[in-house]
């Protein structure tokens, strides 16, 4: 019987028990995200490393794949789908997931048949010159209830062989059922093993609504650092633009150029050109650290060489502003419901108060319930057969009397202490989320007004540049106010994509803040996400529009 169960486990290799733990993992997963959200999505964990062994990957190999020098063009939705497969910590945050369902996989063990098969031998020599020779072999199940108790059977079989000339034999095979069963202290869900299967079946539900809310998060930092790297590329091209315009107007100057104060002209010229080429270099070099700092987050080599589409940058500029049509007690309300930390948060509050409860229970008598029924099978030749008018069996209970629970009483009113911190936890958490809400709708109004001042701001630089150029070219004007209109001009410039973007950062980060976000759908970064979420409800404190120009006194802003 034990080479059988020994063969048994050696057939199964190790690649087999990765494979079945990842099935049982990956179910719990899905099971979780059916409940959750009432879909599921693709989870696996496998890189192309996970299914070779570790001593075959050599230092060496991984050196000389950072050292690849690939060309692509990037589009917004080619980088999340590449984050998604190759970057570090997207990777990590699926293995964490992985781990709290494993941990599950193994809590649910216990409350599932467990079966067990071991056998031994041994030779003896006695003192009289007898060689006895024995086998012990037992095959059983084993299981913890949610009742909170644990029931087994075993069947033990014995063989005894004596060498004394003449051979005897003396076989016994015993087969036994044994049930305890709490009745008060740890009863059902007061049990430890229960409650320990309780705590880790919400540690996944957790864990899958966490990373869902980092899908979402880790979405929103890839488009809006690729948009902070295109708002870059247009300061490089104004830059640039700006540059040639100095220069274009250092060589008017040199040809005008007769006497001391035109020769002064052209110097002051030529300093603006050469702090214009300056800053256009200074650009080029902040956007290949920002492009490097990308590739890393993105999971790609350094050396490969990456070129982002800047049609999403006109595309986001010919939306426009996307209003958000909310109040901040909508906002929160909406947030209560839908972000998935803060569902975290009010379970987790849950848990505390389940944990005050099951240390209640620890206070209580021990009271026990246990069964048991064995039956023999005596036997020469025969040992197999069983025969039920011999069986044996008891029942009885078992009475432990509270008299020293210092231990329980002390871990009973810590539970309580840590109850009341958790409880002052989680308003801190909903504090927290009504501040987060009600600053991201003060900095989306705030750089909507920016939006607007900047583009007014540009249509200004835009024609005092020119006049000014005509002015300085009739001799009405100075140098410096050619310069100074130009440098106002490339700020306003600058200004505006600055603004358009840190107007769609503050927006995004606002609809992660109250659940609203949803990462999967198409262009998300464009897409209005509160229609579904507030149907046949006014935009009480909606985002205005450009048309509002009413600006608040400092006295009735002081006053409100």
């Amino acid at each position: 019987m034990g080479a059988v169960c020994l063969l048994l486990v050696a057939g199964c290799t190790a690649r087999q028990h990765q494979q079945a733990a990842d099935r049982e993992v990956y179910g719990i997963v899905q099971r979780v995200e059916g409940n959750l959200f009432g879909r599921t999505n693709q989870f696996s964990i496998n890189t192309p490393y996970s299914f070779r062994k570790p001593e075959a990957i050599l230092p060496e190999e991984l050196i000389e794949d950072r050292l690849q020098t690939n060309q692509r063009v990037l589009s917004v939705e080619g980088a999340l789908q590449l984050a998604v497969s190759q970057s570090r910590r997207y990777q990590a945050e699926k293995e964490r997931l992985y781990l709290t369902s494993l941990t599950l996989a193994g809590a649910k063990l216990e409350f599932g048949p467990q079966f067990f098969a071991k056998s031994s031998g041994g030779l003896d020599r006695l003192g009289n010159g007898e060689k006895t020779g024995g086998v012990n072999s037992q095959v059983g199940v084993d299981q913890v209830l949610k009742s909170g108790g644990r029931l087994g059977v075993t069947v033990v079989n014995d063989l005894f062989r004596y060498y004394t000339g003449d051979p005897r034999r003396s076989a016994v095979s015993t087969l036994s059922v044994n049930l305890a069963q709490p009745l008060l202290r740890g009863f059902g869900k007061n049990n430890a093993a229960v409650e320990s299967l309780t705590q880790a079946e919400r540690n996944t539900v957790y864990a899958v609504r966490n990373f869902s809310y980092f899908q979402d998060q880790f979405a929103m930092e890839i488009v809006n650092d690729y948009f902070a790297l295109l708002a870059q590329k247009d300061v490089i091209r104004n830059r640039y633009t700006n540059f040639l315009s100095r220069v274009q107007s250092t060589k008017r100057l040199e040809g005008r150029a007769r006497d001391r104060e035109r020769l002064q002209d052209v110097d002051q010229a030529m300093q603006a050109e050469l702090t214009a080429k300056n800053n256009y270099v200074n650009a080029l070099a902040s956007f290949r650290n920002g492009l490097d700092t990308f590739k890393i987050k993105l999971g790609l080599p350094q050396g490969e060489r990456v070129r982002l589409a800047d049609l999403a940058l006109r595309e986001v500029e010919r939306v426009g502003l996307v209003p958000v049509a909310l109040d901040p007690e909508q906002a929160f309300r909406v947030a209560v419901r839908r972000q998935l930390q803060i569902l975290n948060a009010i379970d987790k509050f849950e848990d505390s108060k389940r944990k005050v409860r099951v240390a209640k229970n620890r206070l209580k008598v021990d009271l026990n319930l246990v069964a048991d029924a064995s039956l023999d099978s005596d036997g020469a030749t025969d040992y197999t057969k069983f025969d039920p008018n011999q069986v044996r069996a008891g029942v009885g209970l078992q009475l432990d009397l509270p008299i020293d629970r210092r231990t329980e009483r002390n871990n009973y009113r810590a539970t309580q202490v840590t109850f009341e911190s958790d409880l002052r936890a989680f308003t801190l958490v909903l504090d927290n989320l009504k501040d987060s809400i009600e600053r991201g709708m003060r900095a989306l109004e705030q750089r909507r007004q920016n939006f607007y001042i900047q583009r007014n701001a540009l249509t200004i630089a835009n024609r005092r540049v020119d006049s000014t150029t005509l002015l300085q070219q009739a001799g009405r004007a100075e140098v410096r106010d050619v310069v100074e209109a130009q440098d106002a001009q490339i700020a306003a410039q600058n200004a505006v994509t600055a603004a358009l973007v840190d107007y769609q950062v503050a927006r995004l980060q606002l609809m992660l803040d109250i659940g609203a976000l949803e990462s999967e759908r198409p262009q998300f970064w464009l897409q209005d996400h509160l229609a579904q979420y507030l149907p046949g409800e006014g935009a009480a404190a909606g985002v205005a529009g450009p048309d509002d120009k009413v600006l608040v006194t400092p006295e009735d802003f002081f006053n409100r």
